[in-house]
Order: C-alpha cells, then sequence, then structure tokens
C-alpha cells in the first residue's frame, strides 16, 4: 500500500468538510468521512456511498462523529458543548456514537473518530471516571465491530492525552493526531506532542495555524497549508521518523467559501506531494 496516500476531510450533508463532488476533482485516493446526519445514516445510504467510493477509486479511513448542539464559537464554548465530556448529552451521544460504528461497519470502514471534549488534565478530578467509563463503553462497542476509535487531539496535552488512554485501557482507542488544534487550543508544540504520543497515533490531519495571544484562553487562527506555525516540512519528518506511513488528511473546513477552500486544498496537495517527493525518495 502507497506510503503517505493523500487524502481530504469530506462531507456528505454536515456542512463539514469538502462536498462530494470536490472529491473527485481533487482526484485524492482517500477520504475521512463527517458522519452524515441521522436520517441519512442507513443501509442504502452506506451501499450508495460504498460505490459512489468504488467507482471513484476511494477509500474511506475514518468515519468522524459529531453531535447538535456543539459550538466551536470560543473555547468556554467547545468546554461546555462539545464531544462525550457534557454530562447531560452524554448517553445520547454515546448511543448516536454506536450508530455512526454501526453505519461505519456498513461503509466496510475500521475507524471511526471524535472529538471527546475537554477531558480534565488531573485523573482525580470530579468527572473524570465517568468520562473513562463512556469512553470504555464506546470503545466496546466499536471492538465489536472490528474497529478502533480515534480521539482527535487538540483539547487535552500529550501528557493528559497519554495517561486518559492509559485509564481508558482499551487496545482500540488510538489517536488521528490534528497538529494546527494543538495551537488553536493552545495546548502545546504540535511536533513534540507528536512525538510523545508516537505510539497511538493511527491516523493524523494535515492542517495549519497560528498562536492566540493569549494560548488557551482564546482561539488561535487556522490559515491555509504551509502558512501557520505547525512547520509542515518538520512535522512530515517527524511522522516519517515516528514511522506513520498512513493517509495524509488535509482538513480545511470554510463551508461559507467553497471555491476558497477548493483552491486552499489544491494547494496543499500540491504542497505534500512536493514534501513526500523529496522525504520519501
Amino acid at each position: 500500500m502507497e506510503t503517505w496516500p493523500i487524502g481530504v476531510f469530506a462531507s456528505v450533508d454536515a456542512g463539514l468538510g469538502v462536498g462530494w463532488n470536490v472529491i473527485s476533482e481533487l482526484k485524492v485516493p482517500t477520504i475521512q468521512l463527517h458522519a452524515p446526519h441521522r436520517d441519512n445514516r442507513t443501509a442504502e445510504t452506506a451501499e450508495s456511498l460504498r460505490a459512489q467510493l468504488g467507482e471513484l477509486g476511494v477509500r474511506c479511513t475514518a468515519i468522524f462523529g459529531g453531535f447538535e448542539g456543539e459550538s466551536y464559537a470560543d473555547i468556554p464554548t467547545v468546554v461546555k458543548t462539545i464531544g462525550l465530556v457534557p454530562a447531560e448529552t452524554r448517553q445520547s451521544r454515546l448511543q448516536e456514537m454506536c450508530e455512526i460504528s454501526d453505519f461505519a461497519k456498513q461503509l466496510g470502514c475500521d475507524t471511526v473518530a471524535l472529538h471527546l471534549g475537554f477531558v480534565p488534565e488531573d485523573s482525580s478530578d470530579e468527572g473524570y471516571a465517568e468520562i473513562v467509563e463512556v469512553t470504555r463503553k464506546l470503545c466496546d462497542h466499536c471492538s465489536d465491530n472490528h474497529q478502533y476509535l480515534h480521539l482527535e487531539t487538540g483539547q487535552e496535552t500529550a501528557e493528559g492525552l497519554l495517561e486518559f488512554i492509559q485509564q481508558v485501557k482499551r487496545e482500540n482507542l488510538k489517536i488521528n493526531f490534528d497538529p494546527a488544534n494543538m495551537i488553536l487550543y493552545g495546548s502545546g508544540e504540535p511536533i513534540d506532542a507528536l512525538k510523545k504520543v508516537a505510539k497511538h497515533v493511527r491516523s493524523i490531519h494535515c492542517k495549519d495555524a497560528t498562536w492566540s495571544d493569549q494560548p488557551g484562553k482564546t482561539w488561535g487562527a487556522e490559515v491555509p497549508l504551509g502558512e501557520g506555525a505547525v512547520d509542515i516540512r518538520k512535522y512530515l519528518q517527524t511522522l516519517k521518523e515516528i514511522g506513520y506511513t498512513g493517509p495524509l488528511t488535509i482538513e480545511r473546513e470554510i463551508p461559507q467559501d467553497p471555491e476558497r477552500q477548493k483552491q486552499e486544498i489544491s494547494h496543499a496537495i500540491e504542497l505534500l506531494n512536493k514534501l513526500k517527493g523529496e522525504l520519501l525518495d
């Protein structure tokens, strides 16, 4: 299998990632797919998408879950609304993630992923044990479907994420590493973090960002690949050093400007192919 096949984050109906029609235009061999809305998560939809991907010669490498009521308006809002951490929505969202896992199985995809939410850094904090327990339940459901569960980086430091994985104690719990999120959330230098969590990394995003002037309190800014603080060449060099050979999945969400989104993703594909040529020779 090809080392570092290019991928994009795509969507059928949720408005996140590139539209379905753009996948064929970009001519990428892999995608990560934002899970369709519940009404569209049917066996018929899965079969149809599977056939379309087959015709395009595209492999779906992960299905990402997301929920009604989530908001990335600012960091305090993320704390309150994202993932399986908020207690009041935890059980209904666990049920929905199990449904997404079942849909991924129908699609023939062995990986489910999500933003879990803000997990406390200290494992003795109130609510930590409950977050561990709900993650175990989701891991076990995914395991029954012969799937991995990937946690996207961002909210936790590398040390906090390692501690959480150790607490969950599930072999199918892995990491989707997003270097830009470490910068956007102010949770750590991405290259150092990647080295620390390397053994758990099973998928990655190629995304770039600049630091906030108040890291951890206000957002950094997402920018086109190669124009931020990630240092994409060093990022790929580090991926090579840790033995990562999977897809390089570009995430660039500008749903309000699809033409600009497509142009920036096309530029990112060119940049990654150039760096691949230089680093893999």
